[in-house]
């Protein structure tokens, strides 16, 4: 017979009431107005979870990763007791220990010394048993010169540091930890997740709430993706990461694609743009131009579609994609000065590549009706971030016949947090004395 899991919840919901707006001055106003009981009517309800079933058995780490708003938080603070469910059960077996809210059960006016112990003793702790690890929760929170000054005067990543080290060192038996570690640097958070690691080895339980989806690949056993309330996926780390990166690259592709086209529908609609002077002086730095459409439309661009490797319009590519940039372009009359453009930016303004058919030697001798251009990236090399596109149509000394300045957006997504703009391929080599494991 399987032992009974650390954490269940079965069937559970949680629905807050809101009310409306109305204020009654006094209860004694009120009470004389007999307003009382319509003043305190729920108006609306909102529901945090939706009939959320999962365990989470004895020594595993399970994540809980989606959207804010999606009822992580509130699953985890169910688990710690700190609410109760409107329906189902929740049961957990073993000593909690919860670091839900940066400061949470903290008492600004007194100092870190007596926190650790009024903390220790709500954990469940004997004064005996605080003060035999008195000294290495103040070692690890790297809190000696301070923990005898009140914790008001504490900056938030001395408070994260108390926390964590408090909620680790009562030796629980499960652990709840809601995306603390954002408000640490660098050397604290590895001090953190080799605690976790530590945890996993001793076959401690812990549920991790966090949007750091590396964490969540790294270490835990499994995984359970909230939307809405509701559970859309449990399993695989990385299956359940994956479909969650997925679904919201779906919805930037969706806002990104709305974006773009009301910026368009405004440029359309908005009174004709006289091009900036640099638009009619070859000379003159178009960069420093600002958002907007000009031109005297002799050749219109009449669409711009950015499509992805199977052909499909999309706004949201991961690092090393191809793209491809399609315009559809029409003249009303025969045209034989033509050149197109195509310049990428990122949010900054800096200009990331930019090309023209007369540069690339594309000998284009006329256009007349409707045409197709293309310009396909077989990789798009870039780190991770948001980027503008500006096409052109012009003639050969850069007179516009159609410009689109920074109007068509386009995300790169990339697991690797590198820094720049280009991401060149490369690889790593070690030799030597040097002991190396890649990590993912």
């Amino acid at each position: 017979m399987a032992p009974a899991p650390a954490i269940q919840l079965v069937n559970v919901s949680k629905v807050y009431r809101k009310y409306g707006k109305k204020h009654f001055a006094t209860l004694k106003s009120a009470l004389l107005q007999r307003s009382i009981l319509d003043e305190l009517q729920p108006t609306d309800t909102f529901t945090a979870l939706d009939n959320l079933s999962m365990a989470v058995p004895a020594g595993a780490t399970l994540g809980l990763i989606g959207r804010n708003g999606s009822g992580k938080s509130t699953a985890l603070k169910l688990v710690a007791g700190i609410t109760k469910p409107t329906a189902g059960t929740v049961t957990v077996r073993g000593r909690i220990s919860a670091l839900i809210e940066l400061g949470a059960g903290f008492h600004p006016e007194i100092s870190g010394r007596e926190n650790v112990f009024i903390n220790g003793i709500m954990l469940g702790l004997s004064k005996r048993e605080i003060e035999r690890r008195f000294d290495e929760i103040v070692e690890f929170a790297e809190l000696r010169e301070f923990i005898d000054e009140p914790v008001k005067s504490y900056s938030s990543g001395m408070y994260m540091r108390l926390g964590f080290s408090v909620a680790t060192h009562v030796d629980p038996d499960v652990l709840l930890v809601d995306e603390v570690l954002a408000v640490g640097d660098e050397g604290f958070t590895h001090k953190c997740l080799d605690k976790f690691a530590d945890f996993k080895r001793r076959g401690k339980t812990v549920l991790l709430v966090t949007h750091q989806l590396n964490l969540v690949e790294r270490f835990c056993d499994d995984a359970v993706w909230l939307d809405h309330g509701r559970k859309l996926g449990e399993g695989d780390p990385k299956r359940i990461v994956d479909a969650y990166v997925a679904d919201v690259a779906t919805e930037e592709d969706k806002y990104l694609a709305t974006a773009d086209e009301k910026a368009q529908q405004e440029s359309d609609a908005a009174p004709h743009q006289e091009p900036p002077a640099a638009a009619d002086d070859p000379t003159a730095d178009m960069m420093k131009a600002t958002e907007g459409r000009w031109g005297t439309r002799q050749v219109e661009i009449a669409e711009v579609v950015l499509t992805d490797a199977s052909g499909e319009p999309s706004h949201v590519f991961q690092s090393g994609d191809p793209l491809r940039v399609r315009l559809n372009v029409r003249a009303a009359e025969p045209v034989s000065d033509i050149v197109f453009g195509v310049a990428i930016f990122n949010t900054e303004g800096v200009c990331v590549y930019g090309t023209n058919t007369l540069i690339e030697e594309q000998a284009l001798t006329g256009i007349r009706g409707d045409a197709t251009v293309t310009l396909e990236f077989a990789a798009l090399d870039l780190v991770e971030g948001t980027y503008k596109v500006d096409v052109a149509a012009h003639r050969q000394d850069g007179a516009p016949y159609d410009y689109h300045r920074l109007l068509h957006t386009f995300r790169v997504k990339s697991r690797t947090k590198d820094v720049g703009i280009y991401r060149p391929r490369h690889q790593w080599t070690f030799t030597g004395g040097l002991d190396h494991e890649r990590t993912s």
